[in-house]
């Protein structure tokens, strides 16, 4: 029987690992004979980060969490690797399944395949050109030792075909966040709280901003939040925030009437702003795919991204981070202007399925 053991860690991996369960469930519901672990490294070790996503999206508990929190990236990478060779040595699997980019999928990947362990990474070959990004090294490091790599776009195959990756190691399979995205959509519901309570459908902004470059300096800070107010006309905009981007607007004497603050949000009830926003300006990867799939215009503040299809097929622009140029992007959005969503091939629903089926055939 073969054995794999999935691993998640920060916020983004949840959504990615969820579909990837839920499909090896049906297929033991289905009588074929395969056995997988849940390893949660604890990156994201928060009730808000990481806690509600296990209940909203399905997911049962981990078989181990590794606490692996904290410290500085290599303190944390350290840490995960340690934790997670035990984990290996203790319950050898056939093969460890990682999934996006971030600390945790650098850590697990590097001490499976010191123990000769296969590494399967879910959204390889995915890259933005920017070094200065810890996730763009992370992408490189781990698809440099991996074994199966399942791709989320053409784009991507084309970045492992010039890294002289065999096609036979590719897979295109499409996006396991536009799985969950989808199975969830019928459960999206509106957050608790007065703050939203006015929020009408079209009628209000979304905001995502935790890159270091967009929060961290205060001038650029308020020269972006000015810019972004000065352009949506007096509608609202929702910004779930993180404790030290509120402290550092607060430093700037940043209150709007119709900027609303709130603590991060849970999966269910932020697509749910999403959906129904007018438009969305965010630094994230991961919100421009979703966004794309829901057709809401987004504006990402990056001079680069690792997702060209949604800029390429999707709902996103990419504007920078200079708040001189967001004007026309936002005076669009206002006037109904905006592209629409044009289909991004296998970002259907069922890739989560086609990985599964994938492995299995492989090392059954």
């Amino acid at each position: 029987m073969p054995k794999f053991t999935i691993v998640a860690g920060a916020r983004p991996n949840f959504m990615k690992i969820a579909p990837i369960i839920h499909a090896f469930q049906r297929q033991k519901k289905a009588g074929i004979e395969v056995g997988y672990r849940l390893v949660h490294t604890g990156q994201h070790y928060d009730k808000k980060m990481s806690g509600d996503f296990f209940e909203q999206l399905s997911i049962p508990e981990p078989d181990a969490n590794l606490g692996g929190g904290g410290g500085t990236q290599a303190e944390q990478t350290a840490a995960i690797m340690v934790a997670f060779e035990k984990e290996l040595m203790e319950n050898r699997p056939n093969l460890v399944i990682v999934v996006g980019d971030v600390t945790s999928t650098l850590a697990c990947s590097i001490a499976a395949k010191k123990l000769q362990i296969d590494v399967a990474h879910v959204e390889g070959g995915i890259r933005s050109g920017d070094l200065s990004m810890p996730e763009e090294i992370n992408r490189m490091v781990t698809d440099s030792i991996t074994d199966h790599f399942f791709t989320t776009s053409e784009i991507a195959n084309v970045n492992l075909r010039k890294a002289g990756v065999p096609e036979e190691r590719i897979h295109f399979v499409g996006n396991t966040m536009i799985d969950t995205l989808m199975a969830q959509l019928p459960n999206f519901r509106k957050p608790q709280g007065e703050m939203f309570n006015h929020l009408r459908p079209g009628n209000y902004f979304v905001m995502t901003m935790h890159r270091p470059a967009n929060v961290d300096q205060e001038h650029s800070l308020k020269a972006m939040i000015d810019a972004i107010l000065e352009g949506i006309g007096g509608l609202s905009i929702v910004f779930p925030v993180h404790p030290r981007t509120a402290k550092n607007l607060q430093n700037l004497g940043i209150n709007a009437a119709n900027l609303l603050l709130c603590e991060p949000l849970g999966y269910l009830e932020f697509n749910y702003l999403v959906k129904n926003a007018k438009g969305v300006i965010t630094d994230s990867g991961g919100v421009t795919e979703e966004t794309s799939v829901m057709d809401v215009p987004c504006i990402t503040l990056r001079d680069n991204t690792e997702r060209p299809e949604t800029t390429l097929l999707g709902t996103n622009e990419l504007v920078g981070t200079d708040p001189k140029k967001l004007k026309p992007y936002l005076d669009k959005i206002m006037k109904g202007e905006w592209k629409h969503y044009q289909g991004i091939p296998f970002w259907d629903g069922k890739t989560a399925d086609r990985i599964v089926d994938t492995l299995i055939k492989t090392y059954s």
